[in-house]
Parts: C-alpha cells; structure tokens; sequence
C-alpha cells in the first residue's frame, strides 16, 4: 500500500511522513524529490527545465520504482510529495492505481497566510520559489481530483497523523516520546530537507 501525502509546498507534508513512518509497524519514506535534484543537477543549465517533475523521466522513474518497491515490500510505503498537475498525477497514482497497487492519496490544505507561517520557519522569505509557488499550488489542489482534502490550520502534527491513519484503515503505535523528543525529531526533519535543497543548488 502506498499513502501519497499531497499538498503545496510548507503543507506539512514531509514532517507528516516521518511521524507516520514512526508510528506504523513496518514503513518506509520515498521520496520522489531527491531524484528530481539529482536529475536537475546533471542537465545543463541552458537546456534545463525550472520544474523537474516536467521531466517525462521523472515521472516515469518514479512510477516503475514505486511500483517495483510496492510489489516487493510488505510494509507500507509514504510519499510525501507536491503534484498539481493532473497529467503527471494520471501517469504516476493513476498508473500505480490500473496496476492493481492500492495508493490512498490525501492532500494537506491551510490557509494561505498558515502557509506562510510556516514557510518563514523553514527560512523561506517571498524569494523563495517554495513561496512564489504558493497561490497557484493552492488553487490547483483545490480540483476535486486531488481529494481526499484535509484542512490542517488548527491540526496537530499528531492529529494529522491519526487522520492518516485512520482514513487508510491502519492501526497506529503508541507514540512515547516526550514532548522535547518529538520537536529535535521533527527539527532533524527540516534540516535535512534544507540540507539537500541546498546542497543540489550550491
């Protein structure tokens, strides 16, 4: 099974991903974007495309590695990724899905100035191409095809986790940390993601 978490970019999306990971028995974090950077990483700069996921490659790669890893592993399998676009979401979630593959696919939704927010936190001013993106993430993810919507303005990490969970029919572990675990958990999250932003760019 794969649960696709959807949702423009500081939805929440990837700190959702990991907290599910660690309350599911058996699951594992792909992560469609890392081979975005790499691929923007090894395509000239005169011949690049500002968006990986326009690459045919990217989309093809993923859907065969998705579908490779979800008929090979016995666990559950969390994408957290953005996808707006209804061809490209046809040609990997529709794809998985005529293969039989079952993928429960919901979508983080805030209010835009939630989003903001939390964009500041990741240090992205209005610069940022994460935050020139925004308004029109928002307004495509509105369509109906990029349902199930789950409005995460007065949510909880934890509540949209169990959410989740429980909209995928799977049972959930208990969560023990402290309160002070959970937020260096989740700080390590960002950092990294920040890390790798940084580091394909530089």
């Amino acid at each position: 099974m794969i649960i696709w978490i959807n949702g423009t970019f500081g939805s929440g999306k990837t700190t959702a991903a990991y907290e599910l990971q660690r309350r599911i028995n058996k699951a594992f974090v792909y992560d469609p974007e890392r081979f975005g950077y790499v691929l923007m990483a090894n395509v000239p700069k005169e011949i690049a495309k500002d968006d990986f996921q326009d690459y045919s490659l990217w989309r093809e790669a993923n859907y065969r590695l998705l579908k490779q890893t979800a008929e090979d592993y016995d666990g559950i399998i969390i994408v957290p990724m953005t996808l707006t676009n209804e061809k490209y979401f046809d040609e990997i979630i529709g794809r998985l899905r005529e293969d039989g593959i079952r993928v429960a696919h919901f979508t983080l939704v805030a209010s835009k100035s939630t989003i903001q927010k939390r964009l500041s936190k990741r240090w992205e001013g209005k610069n940022s191409w994460a935050y020139q993106q925004m308004k029109d993430r928002l307004q495509s993810l509105e369509n109906s095809l990029f349902k199930k919507h789950i409005q995460t303005d007065n949510l909880s990490i934890e509540e949209v986790v169990e959410t989740i969970a429980g909209l995928s029919g799977i049972e959930l572990k208990p969560d023990h940390r402290s309160r002070w675990r959970k937020k260096l958990d989740r700080l390590a999250v960002t950092a990294k993601e920040i890390g790798i932003v940084k580091q394909v760019k530089g």
